[in-house]
């Protein structure tokens, strides 16, 4: 077998691989061989078959499964030799299309290979952790909330309109084109007003309404509405308004506490203490995470697989367009061309990414099975009804488990890089806190490619 090199430029290499006519016809013959032991045909013993015989009847067959693994073995070693590491899947093919048995088989082999990480003195990193102390006034904004949460409603005075916030208990039938459809009908039904639980447009026609009263409200069903019958219609709604109803938040008492399962209201302010504290702790991760993703991008430099930018920067320039057209479904839009400001951002988040999955398979950084299974749960959790479906697929596509654990691996990696970072705390107020998580959500997608951690 003889493997020559034809292309070096960059991370791009090529090579020709030629494979001798006698060293395919020594496998094809051993594959024979084989098969023959435990071979019956009639009036033969038992692994007796004559091997002319045996190479008519599967000669070819055995022929293409030779060839195949040939060629695997010869990218293997050279992959062993070399050391290289493809970004993606090689591209193979053989040169001598008119190939025929007896002849040497010539295949050639291109791909981009991952670039050589430097390394880095990981306890030079300097990083400031915002820590948030959950104060009394955040605590009992904590609980206001949890009180509205928890409100009843009281009937109005007699004759009183109905505002946004509160509750209306109404009867209606909808119909389309005049014939009433399916689901469109109740009785005694309580809205609140401004919920935005109805189809939009709904709630704010009956903002001012009066117990007693009777009005028509007019809506378009939205374009992608889950019923395809109801999809972009006009609607016309007769609505009966039976009783008008203001909030009225649950006392902060001992019985607020007795409402969510807790046997005092001490009890309550603990676990929603805690539970801030927790809130707190996971945002500042966040700005912590984002800031050594700075710190990270601007120490080091190293070429990238173009590919592997190709693909992130369309996929980058693909969501965002589906984030800026939320009226819009599906994949018919032709092509989406990134732009240099993907492309951009593609080359950070590759960088990032290879530069993880470096330092997390030399600190041999794992997810346990368990780990990874807690994750195919929570996932699966999202598809409500379906999630058998769900489980079979995961098992079925790799890819899609990979997909799952490359965060978890990432953020394992960012714990172990943080645990040998230079940190210091800095106590901030939860204001603070909110400032910084808006400016990460300003200039989100700027951190590691998952499809490389």
């Amino acid at each position: 077998m003889q493997v020559t090199e034809t292309l070096n430029e960059g991370l791009k290499r090529g090579y020709a691989i030629t494979v001798p006519a006698g060293e395919l016809e020594t496998k094809v013959t051993e594959k024979l061989e084989e098969a023959r032991k435990d071979f019956q045909m009639k009036g033969f013993r038992k692994g007796k078959a004559p091997a002319a015989l045996m190479k008519k009847m599967f000669g070819k067959s055995v022929l293409g499964e030779a060839m195949q693994e040939t060629i695997d073995q010869a990218m293997r070693e050279h992959f062993e030799s070399s050391g290289d590491r493809p970004a993606l899947q090689p591209e193979v093919k053989m040169t001598n299309e008119d190939w025929q048995e007896g002849q040497d088989i010539e295949v050639s082999m291109t791909y981009e290979k991952l670039p050589q990480v430097p390394e880095l003195a990981l306890g030079d990193i300097a990083l400031e952790r915002l820590v948030v102390e959950v104060d009394d006034s955040a605590l009992e904004e904590a609980l206001a909330n949890l009180a509205k949460s928890a409100q009843s409603f009281d009937d109005r005075e007699d004759g009183a309109a109905a505002e946004s916030g509160d509750q209306v208990v109404i009867d209606f039938k909808g119909s389309v084109d005049g014939e009433l459809f399916e689901g469109g009908s109740a009785e005694d039904f309580p809205l609140v007003l401004g919920s935005a639980s109805f189809i939009p447009g709904f709630e704010d026609q009956l903002v001012g309404a009066k117990v007693g009263e009777e009005r028509e409200v007019k809506v378009a069903f939205p374009a992608d509405y889950a019923a395809p019958n109801l999809a972009g219609k006009d609607a016309s709604f007769a609505v009966t308004v039976k009783a008008v109803k203001s909030p009225k938040p649950a006392e902060i008492d001992e019985a607020l506490a007795t409402r969510f399962g807790l046997e005092s209201l001490d009890e309550l302010k603990t676990q929603i203490r805690a539970r801030l504290g927790d809130e707190y702790t996971q945002a500042a991760r966040q700005v912590t995470k984002r800031r050594l993703m700075d710190a990270l991008d601007g120490l080091v430099s190293f070429d990238l697989p173009p590919s592997l930018v190709d693909i992130e920067a369309s996929q980058i320039a693909h969501q965002l367009w589906h984030e800026e057209h939320h009226d819009h479904e599906g994949h018919d839009h032709g092509n989406i061309e990134p732009t240099d400001e993907h492309r951009k951002l593609a080359e950070r988040r590759v960088r990032l990414g290879l530069l993880l999955a470096e330092i997390g398979n030399k600190a041999e950084v794992e997810v346990s099975e368990q780990e990874l299974q807690r994750a195919v749960f929570e996932q699966a959790r999202q598809y409500r009804g379906q999630e058998r479906q769900f489980f079979e697929f995961v098992q079925k596509n790799p890819q899609a488990l990979q997909q799952i654990r490359a965060p978890l691996f990432e953020e394992k990696v960012v714990d172990h890089i943080i645990g040998l970072a230079n940190v210091t705390d800095k106590a901030v107020t939860k204001d603070d806190l909110e400032k910084e998580i808006e400016a990460l959500d300003e200039s989100a997608g700027t951190e590691a490619s998952p499809a490389q951690a």
